[in-house]
């Protein structure tokens, strides 16, 4: 059995949190750094893009400026997500290709998820795995209604996938962030929503705690990946790295309205 690290549930802001990431990332290529699974919420809220999006089609920016809420580019795919303060856990794992047995892109995500669907699972929920298309990528779905999406980076033989699990979800709010991809009233845009999205709270009928979601999911992703998880932090350099990344990259314009940086 492979010994991983754990990363305990911490809050950060969205320029800390996705820093904190590629620093595990950049560790695991150069063997410096185990395999790692890790637990994150964000404060305050944020809502992030994939690499490839342009910011203004994705936010009502100026929505996040006045309330408060960050906006973040990653350097994954996928599309915009609200990142919730309260209501969402997001997890990565950071971790060499052969030892998910991922023989390709899907794969990998396949293998990922099941410890998603065991967390829920042993929470009461029965989801499915739903393996999108060119357009969306794989996430998994409680009778139809996404619970959870994520996305990947890959390099070299080393993959980064990370995503959210939805322990509650406020429409309204979401809503006052992301910008729908086509012109529709706002009763519209929350009715669609509601069809397509659920979250653990709503499907159990009751409140959930994150830390009972986040125990779920330490045990979900020991089963499925046949793993012993180790409580572990990071290391001085991966600190480093990512208080680094965290300033000079996550932190500026041209990173986040750009896709540009010449940090690091």
């Amino acid at each position: 059995m492979s010994v991983w690290r754990l990363l305990q549930l911490e809050t950060h802001d969205a320029s800390m949190n996705m820093a904190i990431d590629e620093a595990v990332l950049r560790a695991r290529i150069k063997n410096t750094a185990p395999n790692t699974l890790r637990f994150y919420r964000w404060k305050p809220s944020a809502v992030s893009i994939g690499k490839f999006q342009t910011l203004k089609n994705e936010v009502h920016v100026e929505s996040c400026k006045e309330k408060g809420v960050d906006t973040i580019r990653r350097i994954t795919g996928g599309g915009a997500v609200y990142h919730d303060s309260e209501d969402e856990i997001t997890y990565s794992v950071i971790a060499r290709k052969e030892d998910l047995q991922g023989a390709d892109i899907a794969a990998v995500y396949e293998r990922i998820y099941a410890g998603l669907v065991e967390a829920l699972r042993i929470l009461g929920v029965t989801a499915d795995f739903d393996k999108g298309n060119e357009k969306v990528c794989p996430n998994l779905t409680v009778n139809g209604k996404k619970i959870s999406g994520s996305a990947q980076s890959h390099k070299g033989v080393v993959v980064l996938q990370h995503g959210t699990l939805l322990v509650r979800v406020n429409f309204e709010r979401m809503f006052t962030f992301l910008r729908p991809p086509a012109a529709r009233t706002c009763i519209e845009i929350l009715d669609i929503a509601r069809d397509k999205i659920t979250s653990v709270s709503g499907e159990l009928k009751r409140d959930v705690s994150l830390e009972e979601v986040t125990r779920a999911l330490t045990q979900g992703f020991r089963r499925a990946l046949s793993i012993k998880l180790v409580d572990g932090k990071l290391t001085t350099d991966e600190l480093q790295v990512a208080r680094e990344l965290a300033r000079e990259k996550y932190a500026t314009n041209d990173w986040n309205s750009q896709g540009r940086s010449s940090c690091c």
